[in-house]
């Protein structure tokens, strides 16, 4: 293993951040605002035309996209320059233009278009409205609200003479395009059809037979109108239709007029065709624009017409979706982008809008191509462009904003790492890169802290386990490791504790508990699991456990806090080897063994000759020397059976039980009634209340209270009184309180009190015999019992010392 591999741990906390209320409310406040502001561009552009430009050139790049060429069976003859230069100036005379009309029906032509206005009377109109006969021929009316009537109409011999007449005219939309053609005007409340509507209706009905005869059932039923381009057409507005405009016109369908009228044209070029007749002369050009001008240049009008027909005939006419649809069919991308700012990461999130703009082009190309359906994306690329930006900026608001009070929350933490102040790097650039700075400042400081515990767990030499609340280890430092793979352990991560430490041997429990050895044994390993607190509460207090091994340790669990006392649901658990501790507990058991047997015995021994040599001597030397002897035996047999018992006291095991502390007075009492009695002091006691029960070792406890009560008498002057009380105080404790009228002592005195081999005297108090060992033992016998011991004493005043130990409330 190499250095690195041992200071990092294999398996790391994560821990899952989980929004707060307030911020979940906020976050799910602005998503809402947000998606509300979509829906209201959506509506802007699908109902109030806040986008129309916009939808227009989409429209308008769309239909370039694909052009179909003219129908096979339209032609185009033109009045271009060539024919103006040969044939003369415009306007040409009727006799001219009878000619040229006469030209196309002779060719074989099954319907004229003369899309030239005849609104006044002229020599030739009798030859010209013959020839208008001679064909089906139909003649444009030009409607002119300032007109009377409101028509400008065809020279009434040659609408008589006409197939049909209908109305040329041409209204761009605001933006000066033109991208459909109304198919009815009405004026002075006469409504007029479009100028290719009765010829429509010649050809379908089979009054006009074409070439091709596919047309005349091509559309049965009415022709469709839809509504304009700028949002549909309401009351008495002229319905429209959009026209999928064709620059393409095949090979021989035009041709010019000065051609045609020369035989420079191929007989039978026009036979079974509908021939558009129209100026296309420079300066005599009605120039159009329309969505195809940018690829094809300007559109005549002749033209226009003649795509108006084809898009009729082929039934290819564009039909826009209604705008209500279109606000509910824009719904849907906006529906998807808002689901995905809930679950996506930002890049998803953004290759998701750009997915779903892309999308709601492809759909409305292709509806526009193959179902000549226009379903404009505007609305809802707009609501995208709208929310995406919007969203992004409002969340990176919202993580501003934490972050600042993420990293105000860090420099307030007074529990991270202590270090020496150093400068801190320069910080340039935006409010947004200022903050990033300082996250990644944080980070390196978090780095660092995080750098620090771990340096500090691996360089404890005690194994360190930390646990979750359900007891499943997830981390454990190096001593751990070490020690749990010299016994075949060498994975922990993920293990539960009741598996891990499991495979201990049980040994005994440590301090005052309730619960004894046989039954922690009886429920081994389950006592181990954290999740159940009644069980795990030996544990907290301490357990001597043996590894395969031969090695003791003492396990003990902790709960993990946070600086204000609040638990965080973790568990600590330590494991302190104390296999020298308990060879040397045995050594000192061999020392107390020696001390309490094999040097006693000699000092026995001792006093007993000296008895039987004071029977029989008559010396008064030699008595006077027994004596002395005796007086010296019998101290150093009293000091080491206060050592023995003193030690005893803080290292063997109690043996708790339920006791009554009155009892355990009055057994003291009658102990040290026989020197109470020799010094004249009566010794009173009082017992508030009943059962005074404690949970302790009843011989510990009272060889305490006797040392307590013979101090007391020791310490008194003859003919005093001795006053011991045990009562109920507050937070459920037993106090034991024993008053003498003795010599007192100082505050310097009281301070050592506790201490060993300490005694003291004060002044006018007889000298008198002891080790300065008893109240040692009674200090580390009630802190074992969990009480307190305190002294209050005045020289020449007596002493107080009161003794407090946790009342036992009846639970084994």
């Amino acid at each position: 293993m190499t250095p690195n591999e041992s200071l990092a741990p294999p398996r790391r906390l994560r821990l899952t951040w989980r929004p707060e209320l307030s911020v979940w409310h906020r976050f799910m406040r602005e998503w809402l605002a947000i998606g509300c502001v979509g829906v209201v561009a959506i509506f802007a552009c699908a109902v109030g035309d806040v986008a129309t430009n916009f939808n227009r050139l989409v429209y308008d790049r769309m239909l370039t996209l694909r052009t179909q060429p003219l129908a096979p069976e339209i032609a185009v003859v033109r009045i271009d320059d060539d024919s103006v230069s040969a044939l003369g100036r415009w306007p040409w005379p009727r006799t001219l233009q009878a000619r040229l009309i006469d030209a196309v029906a002779k060719d074989g032509a099954a319907a004229i278009v003369y899309n030239v206005l005849l609104t006044e009377p002229a020599a030739g109109d009798d030859e010209l409205a013959r020839v208008l006969r001679s064909a089906p021929t139909y003649l444009p009316l030009y409607v002119d609200t300032r007109a009377r009537g409101g028509v400008v109409g065809p020279v009434p011999e040659l609408a008589a003479a006409a197939a049909g007449i209908g109305h040329i005219d041409v209204q761009p939309d605001s933006d000066g395009i033109v991208r459909g053609v109304a198919l009815r005007e009405r004026a002075a409340g006469v409504s007029w059809d479009y100028l290719v509507m009765p010829l429509l209706d010649d050809i379908r009905s089979g009054k006009i037979a074409l070439a091709d005869g596919r047309y005349r059932t091509a559309h049965a039923g009415p022709i469709p109108t839809s509504s304009t381009f700028e949002g549909g057409a309401s009351g008495n507005a002229p319905s429209r239709v959009l026209i999928p405009f064709s620059g393409r016109v095949p090979d021989g369908a035009q041709v010019s007029a000065h051609d045609l009228l020369d035989g420079n044209v191929p007989a039978g070029a026009l036979r079974g065709k509908v021939v558009f007749i129209g100026l296309t002369a420079s300066g005599l050009l009605t120039h159009l624009a329309t969505p195809i001008t940018g690829t094809w240049g300007p559109t005549s009008d002749t033209l226009l017409h003649a795509n108006a027909l084809n898009a009729l005939m082929m039934d290819s006419e564009i039909r826009p979706v209604r705008p209500r649809w279109l606000f509910v069919v824009s719904l849907v991308p906006l529906a998807a982008l808002l689901a995905g700012l809930l679950f996506l990461s930002p890049w998803r999130t953004l290759l998701l809008t750009l997915g779903l703009a892309l999308v709601c082009l492809i759909v409305s190309a292709v509806l526009l191509e193959y179902a000549r359906v226009w379903l404009s994306p505007v609305p809802a690329l707009m609501a995208l462009l709208v929310v995406y930006p919007l969203w992004s900026w409002r969340r990176l608001e919202m993580t501003m904003s934490r972050l600042q009070r993420e990293l105000q929350r860090l420099a307030d933490d007074a529990d991270t790492l202590p270090i020496i102040p150093v400068r801190p790097r320069e910080v340039r650039g935006d409010a947004l890169e200022r903050h990033i700075a300082l996250v990644e400042q944080a980070a390196d400081r978090m780095q660092d802290m995080k750098r620090f515990v771990w340096d500090c767990l691996n360089s404890l030499p005690e194994p360190i386990l930390v646990a979750d609340r359900q007891g499943s280890i997830c981390v454990a430092n190096k001593a751990a490791r070490e020690c749990f793979a010299r016994i075949g352990n060498s994975a922990l991560e993920g293990r539960r504790l009741t598996d891990a430490l499991g495979e201990m041997r049980f040994i005994k429990t440590i301090g005052p508990e309730t619960v004894s050895d046989a039954e922690v044994l009886a429920r081994w390993p389950e006592v181990l699991d954290p999740t159940d607190v009644e069980r795990v509460r030996v544990v907290k207090r301490g357990i001597e456990v043996r590894d395969r091994a031969e090695r003791d340790f003492l396990l003990r669990y902790a709960r993990c806090r946070n600086a204000r006392g609040e638990i965080s649901g973790y568990w600590v658990v330590g494991l302190a080897e104390v296999t020298a501790l308990h060879a040397a507990e045995q050594a000192r058991e061999d020392a107390l063994r020696l001390l309490s047997h094999d040097m006693r015995s000699p000092h026995a021994s001792v006093l007993a000759l000296i008895e039987e040599e004071m029977a029989v001597t008559r010396s008064e030397r030699v008595r006077t020397l027994l004596e002395h002897i005796e007086r010296y035996t019998r101290r150093a047999l009293t000091l080491a059976d206060d050592f023995v018992q003193l030690t005893r006291a803080e290292s063997q095991a109690y043996l708790f039980e339920p006791v009554n502390l009155a009892d355990v007075v009055l057994d003291a009492s009658d102990e040290i009634w026989p020197q109470a009695r020799a010094k004249g002091i009566f010794v009173e006691t009082h017992f508030e209340g009943d059962g005074h029960w404690i949970h302790a070792d009843r011989s510990l406890m009272t060889r305490a209270v006797t040392n307590l009560l013979n101090n007391a008498v020791k310490y008194s002057p003859t003919e005093t009184s001795v006053l011991v009380s045990v009562t109920y105080v507050a937070n459920d404790r037993v106090q034991c309180r024993i008053v003498d009228q003795g010599y007192g002592m100082t505050e310097d005195a009281q301070a050592h009190l506790f201490e060993r081999f300490r005694r003291f005297r004060t002044t006018g108090q007889p000298q008198s015999q002891g080790a300065g060992l008893g109240m040692a033992l009674v200090k580390t016998v009630v802190t074992r019992h969990e009480g307190e011991v305190s002294v209050e004493s005045e020289p020449g005043r007596g002493t107080t010392v009161t003794v407090s130990l946790p009342r036992w409330d009846g639970d084994a």
